[in-house]
């Protein structure tokens, strides 16, 4: 179990230049299987998810050059293969189900292990992928505790429309229509800004796509995908989680983001509680007037809320951090999440603070802020977002607090705690068996 130590009370202050989005460069890498051409990838962030399907793509035979030091990647899969008797797909992370149809596309067969997840947010369906796999044309079946998917030949294009606007299963629908023979289009699709990028990529190595950043896209298969090179964007959660830590201490920090584009709505719910948000010349900043307030809504009786869903609508991943804004912020607001069931169970830990939240139901939760708050020890669930925002909570208060179970922050951050340092808190991993 690895832990983070802080010693909190300190405002912080400084310039932090944000990793690439896990959420974009996940299924690019595993869409980089869909050519034999060499491939370089720039901002490539060195965090456990990228390491293991670094290992997988070595395994397979694939020509793997990592530059930790410049994050450069270069691939090569013009060796590789796939046996399903014996080769193994990453276990405990959820982007290897997107693994499966460049596999498909090239090697006929696919396996994944039941036990593929990733945070534990609530219940992540599997069958929605089945259906689409199943829709272009794939076999699914159930063996020895995996699924086996097979294909007899080139995948058959399709319509589709999704239950509910899916991050993974829209990937994973494109990944499969890119390698099909002929025009897909699919309906109720993700549009996140990690969800562009890859289609951004999928664009740059030759897939037709039209629709990117819409509900509906349409894919035109068949083409023969090539290599080339893509640079990374900054990853909105990053750069949201540094102003915010910048807001909750009273600090100064100000953050690279070359897309403020993606950012009003974020930028009005940072207002909610009294936060302004400016972005000049490629780089945004957070202030305050002040101690941080919950604004009162023109509307009576009624609480302030942050709405959560599928993008454009607030980002469900960004939720817990602007929980911990509530708590920190004098006056009270409302949070709904809107997506998962149960992802809001994490919040008793803020109770150790002194904080004073009520659960309404699974979705809705009630901060009541502005309450002394004193350091704890504190406990999170296997989620990135969550462990965040404890210790955002823990670094705005005097005193040392300890963060247990923080390592999914390393999922997603690479460097967070020398990124922290540089901005003057002191914090340290510790680990034990």
């Amino acid at each position: 179990m690895s832990n983070l130590i802080v010693h909190g009370g300190k405002p912080l202050r400084g310039r932090i230049t944000p990793s690439a989005n896990k959420n974009a460069v996940l299924p690019v890498l595993c869409a980089t299987l869909l050519t034999d051409e060499p491939l370089r990838l720039h901002g490539v962030p060195d965090i456990t998810d990228v390491r293991k399907i670094l290992e997988i793509f070595r395994a397979l035979g694939s020509k793997v050059h990592m530059d930790q030091a410049t994050g450069t990647l270069e691939l090569h899969h013009c060796e590789t293969v796939f046996d399903a008797a014996r080769h193994r797909l990453p276990e405990e992370m959820r982007s290897s189900i997107m693994l499966v149809p460049p596999l498909l596309a090239r090697f006929g067969v696919a396996r994944l292990e039941d036990n593929v997840k990733g945070c534990t947010l609530g219940v992540r369906e599997i069958d929605p992928h089945v259906e689409v796999f199943r829709r272009f044309g794939g076999e699914v079946e159930r063996v020895d505790g995996s699924l086996l998917v097979r294909s007899a030949g080139l995948l058959t294009p399709t319509d589709h429309w999704l239950d509910y606007a899916s991050v993974t299963t829209t990937e994973n629908f494109v990944l499969c229509a890119a390698a099909a023979g002929g025009t897909s289009t699919l309906t109720n699709a993700a549009s996140e800004p990690h969800v562009q990028e890859f289609c951004r990529f999928m664009a740059m190595i030759g897939a037709r796509i039209e629709g990117i950043g819409t509900s509906r896209l349409t894919v035109h298969g068949g083409n023969t995908l090539h290599g080339g090179e893509f640079t990374f964007d900054e990853d909105f959660h990053e750069i949201t989680t540094f102003l915010a830590l910048g807001a909750i201490t009273g600090g100064d920090v100000v953050v690279r983001n070359s897309a403020p584009g993606n950012f009003p709505l974020i930028d009005r719910t940072f207002a909610k509680f009294g936060v302004q948000i400016t972005h000049e010349d490629g780089w945004s900043r957070a202030t305050c007037a002040g101690p941080l307030k919950v604004q009162t809504p023109f509307t009576s009786n009624v609480l302030t809320k942050v709405e959560a869903a599928p993008w454009p609508y607030f980002p469900v991943d960004l939720l817990p951090i602007f929980i911990a804004l509530g708590v920190r912020a004098q006056g009270n607001a409302m949070f709904w999440n809107k997506v998962y069931d149960g992802a809001l169970g994490w919040t008793g830990e803020l109770s150790k603070f002194g904080a004073h939240v009520f659960s309404s139901d699974p979705h809705r939760l009630i901060t009541f802020g502005g309450n002394p708050l004193t350091p704890a020890v504190v406990e999170s669930p296997y989620i990135i977002r969550v462990a965040i925002a404890l210790f955002m909570v823990a670094a705005s208060i005097d005193g040392r607090s300890e963060i247990r179970n923080a390592a999914p922050i390393r999922r997603a951050h690479p460097r967070f705690v020398e990124n922290l340092r540089s901005l003057g808190v002191q914090v340290e991993w510790t680990s034990e068996d």
